[in-house]
């Protein structure tokens, strides 16, 4: 452990703490103006809804809204991470160990995105207790009672929309050729949670943001050691080697 630390010190050091932090506030302006429109606009009438209207889409809501659970996810990332840092504990060619470590950075940085976002807003929503669309007719979209401590005034942000942008998000980082696909799936895992009738739009909006946010965030502490990312200030974090679904013609006829 204690080398660890220290490989990271020389890390940190070698790459001279990367370029200044980033400009938030044009990503936080518009996810603030999002929640807002939201709130004012669409909450109201999907309470209504979800208490009023027989939700006949809800065993499909039921079943996209399971992908977007974290604990899949952790366990999954966690695993990978632990099994390829085992195995690069063997001798194996340099090449080889190369991709393993490789491997390792991947689920560590996916375990660490998901894993910080969603109890950061498990602790919001928790804090903030605002009422779920189940109790629109009582509490209304303005419903609010922080630190309640029950399911019912958990629902700002939602926290499976969290685990949805910052998993949704982290991959478009990982495999940037796809981040338009990657975008529209964390908007269904989202809005699932709406189709189910347990958050408002502005929850969901509200949580993938911040779960987006987080996986930024965490690819831009990455490059700040030059592991996995690399980053200039007014462009995405991006991966210093591409990461590939297939393998290259290069690599096939070695």
């Amino acid at each position: 452990m204690t080398s660890t630390f220290s490989k990271l010190r020389q890390r940190r050091q070698r790459h001279g703490g990367g370029p200044a932090s980033p400009a938030w506030w044009p990503y936080a302006l518009v996810a603030v103006n999002l929640i807002l429109i939201a709130f004012c606009t669409l909450d109201a009438p999907m309470g209504a809804y979800a208490t009023h209207t027989p939700n006949v889409l809800l065993p499909i809501g039921e079943k996209v809204t399971d992908f977007a659970r974290s604990g899949w996810i952790l366990v999954v990332a966690g695993l990978l991470f632990l099994g390829a840092f085992i195995y690069s504990r063997r001798p194996m060619p340099h090449r080889k160990r190369f991709k393993v470590i490789y491997t390792t950075h991947i689920a560590a940085y996916i375990f660490l995105s998901v894993a910080i976002s969603s109890l950061i807003a498990n602790i919001l929503k928790i804090a903030i207790g605002r009422a779920r669309p189940t109790q629109y007719e009582e509490w209304g979209t303005f419903g609010f009672s922080p630190l309640h401590g029950n399911f019912n005034f958990e629902s700002f942000p939602s926290g499976h929309s969290t685990v949805a942008g910052a998993f949704m998000a982290a991959l478009a980082l990982l495999l940037p050729r796809y981040r338009i696909f990657f975008l529209i799936v964390a908007l269904w895992l989202g809005m699932a949670r709406v189709i189910i009738g347990v958050h408002y739009p502005s929850d969901v909006f509200a949580g993938l943001s911040f779960g987006a946010w987080t996986a930024f965030v965490t690819a831009i502490a990455f490059s700040r050691y030059g592991i996995l990312f690399s980053f200039t200030r007014g462009r995405l974090p991006r991966l210093r080697r591409p990461l590939r679904l297939r393998p290259s013609k290069t690599s096939e006829t070695v």
